[in-house]
């Protein structure tokens, strides 16, 4: 049987939100694996997920060139920070429990990303004593 080759408009892009190497979504998950840009991912539980904040970046400021959107996502035992832009999405993931994960990607994407991550940051905090 001979294949057909495939036709351009067959294949997934990449602005396709299920092909979106930031995210994917998935409402059956009970944690949020977070693959921090120093190479180490956390599994983070969603029974300790305490509130999350989307700001606009503080470093536009100085640097014009700075994602324009920050998010900070509380856990009991640990803060995530995300720069990127298009962040509401992953907001609203999140609010249902579906963020399955969560990850940069190269700059170069994000003029065809709708939600684009371009550096996530994981600071673990004390354990009680």
């Amino acid at each position: 049987m001979k294949s057909s080759p495939l036709n351009p408009s067959d294949s997934p892009s990449v602005s396709s939100p299920r092909e979106n190497p930031c995210f994917t979504t998935d409402p059956t998950i009970a944690a949020l694996d977070v693959f921090a840009d120093d190479g180490i991912s956390y599994l983070l539980p969603y029974a300790q997920f305490l509130y999350a904040e989307r700001t606009p970046n503080p470093a536009l400021e100085k640097e014009p060139d700075a994602p324009p959107e920050k998010m900070l996502i509380h856990f009991a035992r640990a803060d995530v920070i995300v720069l990127g832009s298009g962040l509401k999405r992953l907001e609203n993931e999140i609010q249902k429990y579906e963020l399955k994960f969560v990850k940069s990607a190269d700059r170069r994407l994000a003029a065809v990303l709708n939600t684009h991550v371009s550096t996530v940051a994981i600071t673990i905090t004390k354990e009680a004593a």
